[in-house]
């Protein structure tokens, strides 16, 4: 199985977690226990839509680093919303994000692997790049 493409180990192990549908809380739960400003980023967030969206952009997530014209497209709207003129998610957030995420799938996945975990980085890393870039 580690032998797959990382878009596709990605996004077996997305299944595997939002089986669980404690996956997700308990994501969003580690993210702003992480810092005070992140909680505050969260404090007006309708966490069941949030929720849903979230697994929408796993999704998203992988086809976008397989160059799918409609992933590119959503992930440049989500930079957009993300901003500094919208959300005003600054940069520094995103490695928290990212280690936040990895550490929580960690606990969900039981199929865990370092393939598994390099894929997520490497999936995660490349839509970071892309909403600094953007912000």
């Amino acid at each position: 199985m580690d032998d797959l493409p990382p878009k596709d180990l990605f996004l077996q192990s997305v299944a595997r977690c939002t089986a669980s549908a404690a996956f997700i809380p308990a994501l969003y739960d580690r993210f702003t226990s992480a810092s005070d400003e992140i909680r505050a980023k969260f404090r007006f967030t309708d966490f069941e839509q949030q929720n849903k969206a979230l697994k929408r952009s796993l999704e998203m997530c992988a086809f976008a680093i397989a160059g799918t014209p409609e992933a590119l497209a959503e992930l440049t709207a989500r930079a957009k919303t993300h901003d500094r003129d919208h959300l005003n998610i600054e940069p520094r957030f995103y490695d928290i994000w990212v280690d936040t995420i990895i550490e929580t799938a960690a606990e969900y996945d039981d199929q865990w692997s370092d393939a598994i975990e390099a894929a997520w980085r490497r999936v995660l890393s490349h839509v970071v790049k892309h909403m600094i870039r953007k912000y």
